[in-house]
């Protein structure tokens, strides 16, 4: 498959795997396949990979392109369930590499029904799984001020918060806020353009998407089973587009890969105290080069963490 439009950071994530002919892979974010297709390319006869995605969109997708591939598992999941995905395969600790890019995916921000984003106007959805939960629009309707203050403050880091949650309150009494053009709008009127030239509605659009998909108690999730997937060596490779996103993987690798504290002056020997370290972190964080950027400006945040299971 040629890739006309690869994700970012591709070949260092990729390349990051290390990738065995006769291995285990987990694509856990198939978004339209660019991961996935390159790990296949890599792949003999007898390696295997599992694609997982929660968009309904992308689960047909991959079964339409791989659908007959006999190396290929393809399951309609959130990655936060892969331990139990993969427990039903019986391929607990054996597999070689994980993979996740995370965030929403260019599928999803240019299709203006699905709601993420308010380039052209569409209903204010927001669901990375149309079928499961509330909607974007239904959350704004019935959460209290204070708590979409919260959302925005904590999600997005928008300083406006709660100027912004109260005027949300103040219009949904007299009209629905069911489109992104609506919210936009909204914010727009509230605050200056940003001096970087992004849109008002950036900061908030995000926390409310994050918000809706439960975004980081799913990654926080997936990070607590890898011990339970990945065999002794194997590699998780992550690419994330928010800070917050990659502050919770910074500090698992990093809670994972250091000895623990002992107090000074205490009587112990070397061999006495367990050192549990359970990850090995491969080299520094990883951001797109200048080629990429100038090639893709949605790089500019992308961060490349990877690390291999060491116990």
């Amino acid at each position: 498959m040629s890739l006309a439009h690869a994700p970012v950071l591709h070949r260092e994530a990729i390349d990051g795997l290390q990738i065995k002919p006769d291995g285990r892979y987990i694509d856990g974010t198939y978004g339209r396949g660019g991961h996935a297709h390159s790990i296949l390319e890599k792949l003999g006869d007898k390696g295997r990979l599992v694609i997982m995605d929660r968009d309904p969109e992308a689960i047909a997708a991959a079964r339409e392109v791989l659908g007959e591939d006999a190396r290929v598992t393809i399951i309609h999941d959130d990655y936060a369930n892969m331990r139990e995905q993969i427990g039903e395969l019986d391929l607990l600790q054996k597999i070689d590499g994980i993979l996740l890019d995370l965030g929403v995916s260019s599928p999803q921000l240019d299709d203006a029904s699905r709601g993420f984003s308010f380039q052209k106007n569409g209903p204010l959805d927001m669901r990375m799984n149309p079928h499961a939960g509330p909607s974007a629009a239904q959350w704004l309707a019935q959460a209290g001020e204070a708590e979409i203050a919260r959302v925005l403050w904590e999600y997005g880091e928008e300083r406006n918060s709660r100027r912004i949650a109260r005027k949300i309150v103040e219009l949904r009494s007299s009209q629905p806020i069911d489109d992104t053009a609506t919210l936009a709008k909204l914010i727009s009127g509230l605050l200056p353009r940003p001096g970087n030239n992004k849109h008002p509605a950036t900061k908030s659009f995000q926390a409310i998407r994050i918000h809706i998909n439960q975004e980081l108690t799913q990654i926080q999730s997936l990070l607590e089973s890898v011990f339970e997937i990945l065999r002794l060596g194997g590699r998780l490779a992550v690419i994330s587009f928010h800070s917050l996103e990659d502050r919770l993987v910074k500090r698992f690798f990093k809670s994972q890969s250091s000895p623990p504290r002992i107090p000074r002056g205490l009587p112990l020997r070397d061999s006495e105290i367990e050192l549990n370290i359970r990850l090995k972190i491969l080299g520094k964080a990883i951001k797109a080069g200048a080629k990429e950027l100038a090639e893709n400006p949605r790089a500019r945040s992308a961060v490349l963490r990877i690390a291999e299971r060491a116990a």
